[in-house]
């Protein structure tokens, strides 16, 4: 369940809205349709959902994707469910607020990519770790590097 929720937030979705966007003709295909729909959905939904699951639930987190058995962890994963969720939200409103697109994609490029380096750096990851560290990768990339085109243009 855990391959298909991360691969809809950070590939499906953000495609599927780009191209009903582009095609009903509401706004041109580009970058900034990109960086609008990958925002809304990889730093927006996916660290909204991953932090409402990290508060309420924070033993998921730490057994089953980080391998940390015990309950002395569970109060760091809570509170990075407080920093998730409240990214996740900026992103999320990103979608009715145009001009916090990109600050929202520096913010969720930089959060990925640091999360996304801390997991390459664990020696004995699981495959749910490896999922994250993929993905968090890939939204580092696309997230950072919308950013950089932004402040270009």
């Amino acid at each position: 369940m855990y391959f298909f929720v991360v691969a809809g937030l950070m590939l499906v979705f953000p495609l599927l809205s780009i191209a009903i966007e582009a095609s009903a003709g509401h706004a041109p295909f580009g970058l900034m349709l990109i960086g609008k729909w990958y925002v809304f959905w990889a730093v927006g939904l996916r660290l909204l959902l991953a932090g409402i699951r990290q508060i309420l639930q924070p033993r998921y987190t730490a057994e089953t994707i980080l391998g940390i058995k015990g309950d002395d962890a569970l109060l760091l994963v809570r509170e990075l469910g407080f920093g998730n969720l409240a990214i996740g939200v900026v992103g999320t409103l990103s979608l009715f607020f145009a001009g916090w697109v990109v600050p929202a994609a520096l913010v969720g490029g930089l959060f990925y990519g640091l999360a996304g380096v801390n997991h390459a750096l664990q020696r004995h990851r699981n495959p749910k770790e490896n999922l994250a560290m993929v993905s968090d990768l890939f939204a580092a990339v696309v997230l950072l590097g919308f950013f950089g085109w932004s402040t270009l243009h």
